[in-house]
């Protein structure tokens, strides 16, 4: 059973900056793509970035490029989302989560994916 679990949330104000670390265990970390989605209230989750199994391929969604990075430490089967400029309608509850079938290229698609983190939440205060 692969379990995610999530840190590094909290309270910023906007143009801050936090990074978001998610640990995994249970299977191969390495061979699998690892992505990062958000919800916030009222609203549909949304792709935010994903990370290929060997960290060499990244995805982003457009609200975040330029902005957050994602990337990944094989070696502590931990994948990060650097988040800078933060803005206050990047408010959500930021989730981790793992692809189905391994050396996945990363995709941006929910259904790619069946394992997910129980979530940190993220504020940006205007």
């Amino acid at each position: 059973q692969v379990q995610l679990v999530e840190s590094g949330g909290g309270l910023v104000q906007a143009g801050g900056s936090l990074r978001l670390s998610c640990a995994a265990s249970g299977r191969t970390f390495s061979n699998y793509g690892m992505g990062w989605f958000r919800q916030a209230p009222g609203k549909e989750r949304e792709f935010v970035a994903a990370i290929n199994q060997n960290g060499g391929v990244t995805n982003y969604g457009d609200s975040v490029k330029g902005r957050f990075t994602i990337s990944r430490d094989n070696a502590k089967n931990t994948v990060y989302l650097q988040m800078n400029s933060l803005r206050p309608e990047d408010t959500a509850v930021y989730y981790c989560a793992a692809e189905r079938f391994p050396y996945g290229s990363g995709s941006s698609r929910p259904a790619a994916y069946n394992y997910r983190g129980q979530g940190t939440q993220v504020t940006v205060s205007s």
